[in-house]
Parts: C-alpha cells; sequence; structure tokens
C-alpha cells in the first residue's frame, strides 16, 4: 500500500490556509476576525514597516486624511489593509504564539 501521509499533510496544510483566509462578506475589506484582535491588542509587540512607496498614490495623504476621519492609527491602516491583501493572495499569518524557550 502506497504511503500517502505526505499527500494527507499537504491536504491539512491547505484547509488550514484556507480557514485562515476571511469568510466572504458584504464588504470585502472587513479585516479577519483574528487580525482584529490583534489590532485591538495595544500591548502587543509592533515593529516599524519602511518601505518606498510611488508619492504618485499619495498613500501618506490618505492615510492621514482616514485617520483623522475614523481616528484609526495609521499603523493599524497599513496593518489591516495588507493582510487583507495578503490573505486574499493566499498568504495568511501563522498567529501561534511564540513558547518561551528554557534556559
Amino acid at each position: 500500500m502506497p504511503d500517502l501521509s505526505h499527500h494527507a499533510r499537504r491536504l491539512r496544510d491547505i484547509a488550514d490556509a484556507l480557514g485562515a483566509q476571511s469568510k466572504p462578506t458584504d464588504d470585502p475589506l472587513t479585516p479577519h476576525p483574528e487580525t482584529a484582535a490583534v489590532i485591538a491588542d495595544r500591548h502587543i509587540k509592533r515593529g516599524q514597516l519602511n518601505y518606498a512607496v510611488p508619492d504618485i498614490l499619495q498613500l501618506q495623504r490618505r492615510i492621514r486624511r482616514y485617520n483623522a476621519d475614523h481616528g484609526t492609527p495609521h499603523g493599524d491602516i497599513v496593518a489591516i489593509a495588507l493582510d487583507i491583501w495578503l490573505r486574499a493572495k493566499g498568504y495568511p499569518p501563522d498567529l501561534t504564539p511564540l513558547k518561551p524557550q528554557a534556559p
């Protein structure tokens, strides 16, 4: 009998990836529930994200305007937008907490 464990592992990986993607809603830009929970946690470690983007897109100005209109912090706007796009492309985050290493 052939060993199908590799295929079973791949199917589990695919099912996990599909489960990590957002369920369709009326608004495709609704953040995934896991992402919303991470964003809401103000005590979570944050890192700087610096990339050069085309000035003509006026991303900084548009982010400032959205912040002024809705009160959403700049970093949260970027995190939510990138997370939605990357999940849609099949790149969900691995949100399993890191286990502390023994000394």
